[in-house]
């Protein structure tokens, strides 16, 4: 599947010029800026909130007017809660706990500054059939205690959505980290959706899906990988992804594969040998530093550019960069 070329040829390609590190530039990058549809601004131009409750929280974020909604405290959900479109959740020392974020069928919506901890059987934040979303600056955490199948994926993004991007978001100590495209049965569903950026996010004792993807275009950049234990970069069932200056240190284990097998580690209970899918394709943009992990390319595939403006952090400053400015309180 081709990008749009219509709209996608117009766009500029990438920058290389070196950022000031000291100052890092956290503005949105990606297809949730650059896309056919328009930029995400969320809540810009309408009301703003500040929540302390969450009975406050879920009737902030009902309905589709534009609105920027400040979290201050800990909210501990019952149920999920149900966004809607045009708004922006922006945490000032919030923390979801108890049940978790969805999107579904809505969009231009941004996540910003929000700690997502210990969301039982399902995800932190589901992205389903929704379109211009930004999730940055979070922070996702569990436990490696109870295995891969108790807790869920913490950003997963499926059922056709598309135009996102996912930035400067700090996930660690959990199995399933983040899923594009949630079933191989729904080529159909998802053929032509699914372009996500994902960059400077901070992966640390992390098991899988960091991300794993299918049926779509992922942009993976400048990440960095700290004891991911099994397969990291994980483009299978005809995915496109581009991968470059992203870096591995300590125990990892598989840095990137397109080779179908999703590793029984994934989810030993319900797939004690593993889920078998047709391959991936992926393409290698600027220098990655694998570490002591290994790679497995099966197939080269036709996303080789992401034709909207980005700037590449210098290989051997994404470790330094990334720890600097990822997850909550940096913006």
């Amino acid at each position: 599947m081709k990008l749009r070329l219509f709209t996608l040829a117009t766009w500029a390609l990438s920058a290389t010029a070196t950022p000031n590190h000291n100052n890092p530039d956290f503005s949105l990058v990606g297809f949730a800026k650059d896309n056919p549809i328009g930029p995400t601004t969320g809540g810009r131009g309408g009301k703003t909130l500040t929540v302390t409750t969450p009975s406050d929280l879920v009737s902030a974020v009902a309905g589709d007017i534009p609105t920027t909604i400040y979290l201050s405290g800990n909210f501990n959900l019952t149920k999920r809660l149900q966004i809607g479109s045009n708004k922006s959740l922006i945490g000032r020392g919030a923390e979801i706990t108890g049940a978790g974020l969805t999107i579904a069928n809505r969009t231009n919506v941004i996540v910003r500054n929000l700690a997502i901890r210990y969301i039982v059987d399902n995800d932190g934040i589901t992205i389903q059939n929704s379109t211009r979303v930004w999730i940055d600056h979070n922070e996702f955490s569990s436990d490696m205690n109870n295995g891969p199948d108790y807790y869920d994926g913490q950003c997963d993004i499926v059922r056709a959505s598309d135009w996102i991007t996912v930035s400067w978001n700090y996930f660690h100590d959990h199995w399933k980290s983040s899923l594009v495209g949630n079933s191989d049965a729904l080529r159909d569903v998802d053929s032509g959706h699914l372009h996500v950026t994902y960059h400077h996010n901070y992966w640390r004792h992390s098991g899988t899906r960091g991300p794993a993807g299918r049926f779509g275009h992922q942009h993976v950049f400048n990440n960095l990988y700290e004891d991911f234990l099994y397969q990291a970069i994980h483009s299978r069932s005809d995915n496109q992804m581009l991968v470059e200056g992203n870096v591995f240190r300590g125990e990892s284990g598989e840095a990137l594969s397109t080779y179908g097998l999703v590793v029984p580690a994934d989810s030993p209970n319900t797939s004690p040998d593993g889920d078998f899918e047709i391959d991936g394709f992926v393409n290698l943009g600027a220098r990655n530093d694998w570490g002591s992990a290994t790679v497995n390319i099966t197939q080269i595939g036709n996303f080789t550019k992401a034709r909207y403006w980005y700037r590449l952090t210098p290989l051997r400053d994404v470790q330094r960069v990334v720890k600097r400015g990822a997850g909550i309180g940096k913006i």
